[in-house]
């Protein structure tokens, strides 16, 4: 379980496949030098599970999954990847409950600037659309973000300094590709209201 609220930009090394499996390395000063191997990560919100660690570097094993569901594949040498070690039970959540488990990737539409803020319009996928709700959590790349605005095909949120110049989110361009993760409240509700559930 992550908070969305990014502690590290981490830098890609090499993203290969071996004969077994594709791995991704990643170089970040902090993270990795306090990640141990075994621990989860959110690697642009994707939770992946540290399988070595070396010189403040990371590599993780990646699962098809993650790859056809991420963008973690589209990652080339020296893109920036926003990075959060999992949350302690003690810890404080200043975001919103992020799974990691990132439901699908979408198109920046636009990027637009007013004044030190920055509004995107990201591509609403309609399978998902259900879940995304005025002013309601969303996670970006991992980010934890409050939407603020609903259209029929898309969605808006705002980033405002701190978070650009603390995550990846600044580097994006209309086009890209950015993971997305719903709020898991929304899932579990409406997974309660089916009728048939335990019936």
């Amino acid at each position: 379980m992550f908070t969305g609220l990014v502690r590290e930009v981490g830098e890609v090394v090499w993203l290969r496949q071996t004969d077994q499996v594709v791995q991704l390395r990643v170089a970040a000063a902090r993270t990795g030098e306090r990640a141990r191997t075994g621990e989860s990560i959110s690697v642009n919100g994707c939770c992946l599970t540290v399988a070595a660690q070396r010189d403040a570097q990371l590599m993780f094993d990646l699962l098809e999954e993650s790859l056809e569901r991420t963008n973690i594949g589209l990652l080339k040498p020296g893109d920036w990847v926003n990075l959060e070690r999992a949350l302690r039970v003690d810890g404080r959540l200043g975001g919103h409950f992020v799974q990691g488990h990132v439901d699908c990737t979408a198109k920046v539409l636009r990027i637009t600037e007013q004044q030190a803020d920055l509004r995107l319009d990201i591509a609403m996928p309609r399978e998902f659309a259900r879940y995304v709700a005025f002013k309601g959590s969303i996670a970006l790349n991992g980010v934890s973000l409050t939407v603020s605005e609903v259209e029929e095909s898309s969605f808006a949120v705002w980033i405002i300094p701190h978070t650009l110049n603390n995550t990846n989110l600044s580097r994006l361009i209309e086009g890209d590709e950015v993971n997305l993760e719903f709020d898991v409240l929304a899932k579990y509700i409406e997974r309660l209201l089916q009728k048939d559930v335990g019936e």
